[in-house]
């Protein structure tokens, strides 16, 4: 199923997710999926496929500069219950963020499928950029959320 991930920058100290969370706590705006990783290696690996690409987002001396500035922030990728809510708490606090298309899936609790929809993925040809997913109980389904390269082909197999 399609969903829209909101990616946010948050800075990098104590206290910005508990600010974040209780902003959507108080709209009564329920987080169904979260993952956080500091900016720098989110800044790391834009450079590297840049690179690859010829089409590098800055120069290796400015480089440098980036990755120290960005381990400050922390890259806070999420789904919510009310998107148009959450984008409309997230303008009116003056946070950074963007918003995407994704893939949620919600998986049986057992070996093997995963591998499953990595391997459909592959076949299909869907570079995957990056996945994130967790799961409260043995009993209950797991949630992923894939960010493949092709939205509208993804969108197709998995409905």
């Amino acid at each position: 199923m399609v969903r829209t991930e909101i990616s946010l920058f948050l800075k990098n100290v104590p206290g910005e997710l508990g600010r974040l969370t209780t902003i959507f706590s108080e709209a009564g705006i329920n987080i169904d999926a979260l993952t956080i990783q500091d900016a720098s290696a989110y800044v790391q690996e834009l450079f590297k496929a840049r690179g690859k690409s010829l089409q590098r987002i800055a120069s290796a001396a400015s480089y440098n500069s980036m990755r120290k500035d960005s381990a400050q922030f922390a890259l806070i990728r999420l789904l919510v219950g009310d998107t148009d809510g959450a984008v409309d708490l997230l303008s009116r606090h003056d946070f950074i963020f963007d918003i995407m298309p994704v893939i949620a899936l919600e998986l049986d609790n057992r070996p093997g499928e995963l591998a499953k929809i990595a391997s459909r993925f592959g076949e299909e040809g869907i570079n995957i950029n990056y996945v994130y997913g967790s799961v409260s109980s043995p009993e209950e389904k797991c949630l992923f959320v894939f960010c493949p390269e092709d939205i509208e082909l993804a969108a197709k197999i998995f409905s």
